[in-house]
């Protein structure tokens, strides 16, 4: 295990030095990261849900996914009350998990494809939280206020190619439908570039500098964030009358890096606080690397 997170942080690593070196830039990541959620990600997930049976327990998850958002909303704007409006938004915006990007690979790499199934099932309640939640609280406390538009939102669920290949993969699964062999076959040679090009991505998009007037802010959001996944996650670990891989995703779900799409929401609602959001979406990612490594090595 330890030589796999070896192999991980090398190459996020290369992505981080092709940056610095300027053979590739953070721009360029934008494409990396079409090609890796609109092609590597969905031909994972066909290749993944082809290979597993999906268990009705497995359901539970996005669910539970799903209520933790509605209870980090309502918590977020209690221990943010104090913030100034547009920060308060920022948080909240934050509120959504990083699951196909940073975990995905991660697990892969790890659990193998067993793994991913139930990180999948968990993606989906995430893509709820983050294009729901989420975004509904980041336009309430945008600078314009409110501006709920329920087919807008509708539209960027259904334009999430992940999402729709998820739920598409998991009605062919419990249907016990199968796709032809050369689909799958095809799918799993493009699905084996989502793990590489994930990783240098990743490294691509990591900074470490932070701006002094965002430290405070930043430490009582990480505060809030990781408090609340431990204090709901660990319950959750030791008292589901589930199997040890979903309570094992339960608990390192709600501890993963914040949700990319934060930035693309405080970009399209004016906010000023998008070097906070890019800052804390860096940190969260080490942050949560060291969680998983410890929880993989020492405790799970």
């Amino acid at each position: 295990m330890n030589q796999e997170f070896l192999y991980v942080i090398i190459i996020i690593a290369l992505g981080y030095v092709l940056k610095v070196l300027g053979v590739l830039q953070e721009k360029d990541g934008e494409v990396i990261s079409k090609i890796i959620f609109k092609i590597t990600l969905p031909a994972l997930v066909i290749v993944t849900f082809h290979s597993v049976n999906i268990e009705i327990s497995l359901i539970l998850i996005p669910v539970l996914v799903l209520l933790f958002g509605l209870l980090t909303a309502v918590l977020g704007i209690l221990f943010f009350r104090n913030e100034n409006r547009e920060l308060k938004g920022s948080f909240l915006m934050l509120s959504g998990f990083n699951v196909g990007l940073f975990a995905f690979p991660l697990i892969e790499a790890i659990w193998g494809i067993q793994g991913l199934t139930y990180f999948s099932m968990f993606d989906i309640g995430t893509s709820f939280t983050v294009f729901g939640i989420a975004y509904i609280l980041g336009s309430y406390f945008s600078e314009e206020g409110l501006r709920l538009k329920p087919v807008e939102i509708l539209k960027r669920l259904g334009k999430s190619v992940p999402l729709m290949t998820y739920l598409i993969a998991s009605v062919l699964n419990f249907a016990h439908i199968q796709l032809p062999d050369p689909v799958i076959k095809v799918a799993g040679i493009i699905s084996a570039a989502n793990m590489p090009l994930s990783l240098i991505l990743l490294g691509l998009f990591l900074n470490f500098k932070v701006e002094k007037q965002w430290i405070r802010p930043m430490l009582k959001f990480l505060t809030f964030r990781y408090g609340l996944g431990l204090l709901v996650g660990l319950p959750l670990f030791f008292f589901l009358p589930y199997d040890e891989k979903f309570r094992t995703t339960m608990l390192i779900g709600l501890l993963l890096p914040c949700a990319a799409s934060a930035l693309t929401f405080a970009v399209e609602f004016k906010y000023r606080t998008t070097s906070l959001i890019a800052t804390i979406s860096n940190i969260t990612i080490i942050i949560s690397m060291v969680i998983l490594y410890i929880f993989a090595n020492f405790i799970i």
